[in-house]
This record gives C-alpha cells, sequence and structure tokens, in this order.
C-alpha cells in the first residue's frame, strides 16, 4: 500500500518513514493519551471517573493504524506501571492496572487496534462507517470495563453497568462524534492536494 492509497493519517504525512520515526509517534500518541488522562470528572456513584483518555485510544487507532496504535498504548501502560504520572489524577503505580479502572486500562491497546484495523480496511471514508468503527471499539472499552468492576467488587452484572458502562456511553458521544467527523474531512483533504495539478515552473 502506497503512502497514496493508504487511510493511515500520519503514513501521507511527508517524509521516510522508518523504526525511529515510528517509534517517535507511538511515544507522542502514549503521552496524549496521558495528558487527557488529566481531564477528569469524578461521579458520586462510580469508583472510576469519566476523562479524556478513550478520546486519546480512538485518536492513536484512527491516525497510527493498528501497529502503532495498539504499541502506543501498551507504552502508555508502561509508562503508568513503572511509576509516571500518567493516569487520572497524575496516579502511576502498576497497582493502578488492578484497581477499579484496570479493566478499561488493560483494554486500551485492544480497542487501539481494533479501530487502527477497520481504517487501514478503509472505513474512514465513510462517517457512517467510521462512526460504527468508533462505537465498536468504545463499546470493547466500556465492555471490558464493567466487566472487570463486577469481578472487583462482586456485584451483579445490573449494577456493574450503571457503574461502568451507561454513564460513559453518554459521555463518549462527543468523542466519537469528534473523531468521526473531522478523519473523512482531512483523509479527502489529502486526496484533494494529491490530485491538485501542480503549478508549471517557469526557470
Amino acid at each position: 500500500m502506497t503512502r497514496a492509497s493508504t487511510d493511515v493519517l500520519i503514513d501521507r504525512v511527508p517524509g521516510a518513514r522508518n523504526l525511529a520515526t515510528d517509534a517517535a509517534w507511538v511515544i507522542a500518541f502514549s503521552l496524549v493519551t496521558a495528558a487527557c488522562a488529566q481531564i477528569s470528572v469524578h461521579m458520586p456513584f462510580s469508583p472510576v471517573p469519566i476523562t479524556g483518555q478513550t478520546f486519546a485510544v480512538l485518536l492513536s487507532g484512527a491516525v497510527l493504524g493498528w501497529r502503532r496504535g495498539f504499541l502506543s498504548q501498551v507504552v502508555y501502560l508502561a509508562e503508568g506501571a513503572a511509576g509516571m504520572p500518567v493516569f487520572a489524577d497524575g496516579a502511576g503505580s502498576a497497582l493502578h492496572l488492578v484497581g477499579p479502572s484496570g479493566g478499561y486500562l488493560l483494554c486500551f491497546p485492544l480497542a487501539a487496534a481494533l479501530l487502527g484495523y477497520l481504517v487501514e480496511q478503509g472505513v474512514a471514508r465513510s462517517t457512517w462507517k467510521l462512526a460504527g468503527a468508533l462505537f465498536s471499539a468504545d463499546v470493547l472499552i466500556l465492555l471490558a470495563g464493567s466487566t472487570w468492576l463486577r469481578l472487583l467488587f462482586h456485584v451483579p452484572y445490573a449494577q456493574a453497568w450503571l457503574l461502568g458502562f451507561y454513564p460513559f456511553l453518554i459521555a463518549d458521544v462527543a468523542k466519537l462524534v469528534l473523531v468521526g467527523c473531522s478523519l473523512p474531512r482531512v483523509l479527502r483533504g489529502f486526496e484533494a492536494r494529491r490530485d491538485a495539478p501542480s503549478e508549471p515552473r517557469f526557470h
């Protein structure tokens, strides 16, 4: 697949692609996820805050493709497990991965990979197809997170969904709309630039 035909945005950025640039993008999106994690809203009925992390996870898959999107979130989790303050509210500890937020966090690489794979298959060219892909990746995170809460707190599924699924699904709609409306337009912009006739040069 050539740079001109790929739907992975970073592969359309001018410049040589190599291991160093790929690593730079992976690390950059791990830091974007860390920054978005600091946008958090705590709810009195749930042990897990609503954060901007999901937006960053979806963006990493959409922009990087499945491999680099997956790796960016693995690096993010490794940073947090190593003690860097990259989780919500500046938390950083391996114990955070087995706490109430653990199910969501551990699913981030899979969700980024799923969306990245679907983008590589061409869903980003259609707003509605992309919306379905975004929704699928988002629901995957929420299902993992709410199931984790059920196991962690030994509560019924209905209560786990109230704690960790429904409130986040409502909040995530804005994130889905933001990514879903912008990516097809950006791709069309790249294609318009590619198809535009080049200006003649005079010597």
